[in-house]
C-alpha cells in the first residue's frame, strides 16, 4: 500500500466541477458563548440561529450559515498542540480592499493580536487566531488579471509583508 493512498487511482477522471464552491466550516468551539462573541461581535457575522445550549449558526449577508460553532465534542476543550493535524486556519474572503481595512480596523480595535499580514500577490491577507485558537484568515482577492505570473505564464503566488498600514489607510 502507498504512502498516498488515493494517488493515480482518478487518472482521466474529469477536474471538479467549476461551479463548486465551500459552503460553510464547523468549528468546535470550548465556550459557546465565548466564540459567539468573537465571531458576532469582533467580525461582526450575524447570529442566524441558536440550536439548543451546544451550538449556533452565523453568516454575512443573510445566508443560512457560513460559520457553525459548536460543543458537542469540546466543551470546555483546550486547542490541539501544535504538530498536531487539523483545520490550518478558515479564511474569509472579503470584496473590496475597504471592506477588508473595515475587518482588519475592528479586530485591531477589539485588541485582538495578529499573527502576520501577507501580500501574496493573489490577495492581501491579515491572520489571527479566534478565542479557542482556531487560526482566522481575512483577505480580499485581487482581479484575476493583476495575479503575478511567471515568463510562462504560470501563477506566481509570493509572500511579502503586507502594507497594513496603507491598508487600514483605505478607510481614513
Amino acid at each position: 500500500m502507498s504512502d498516498v493512498p488515493f494517488q493515480n487511482r482518478t487518472a482521466g477522471a474529469p477536474p471538479i466541477d467549476p461551479g463548486a464552491r465551500i459552503g460553510h466550516v464547523h468549528l468546535k468551539v470550548a465556550d459557546l458563548e465565548r466564540a459567539l462573541a468573537f465571531y458576532r461581535d469582533v467580525l461582526g457575522f450575524e447570529l442566524t440561529q441558536r440550536y439548543g445550549h451546544d451550538a449556533a449558526f452565523v453568516s454575512a449577508g443573510g445566508y443560512h450559515h457560513h460559520i457553525g460553532l459548536n460543543t458537542w465534542m469540546s466543551k470546555g476543550g483546550s486547542p490541539p498542540s501544535r504538530g498536531t493535524t487539523g483545520l490550518f486556519h478558515v479564511a474569509i474572503v472579503y470584496p473590496n480592499r475597504a471592506a477588508l481595512a473595515v475587518a482588519v480596523r475592528r479586530v485591531l480595535a477589539a485588541g485582538v493580536a495578529l499573527d502576520g499580514a501577507s501580500d501574496h500577490g493573489v490577495s492581501e491577507a491579515v491572520y489571527l487566531r479566534d478565542p479557542d485558537g482556531n487560526g482566522i484568515e481575512l483577505y480580499r482577492d485581487r482581479a484575476a488579471d493583476d495575479w503575478p505570473r511567471d515568463a510562462a505564464g504560470q501563477l506566481a503566488m509570493d509572500t511579502r509583508a503586507l502594507d497594513l498600514d496603507g491598508l487600514l489607510a483605505e478607510i481614513g
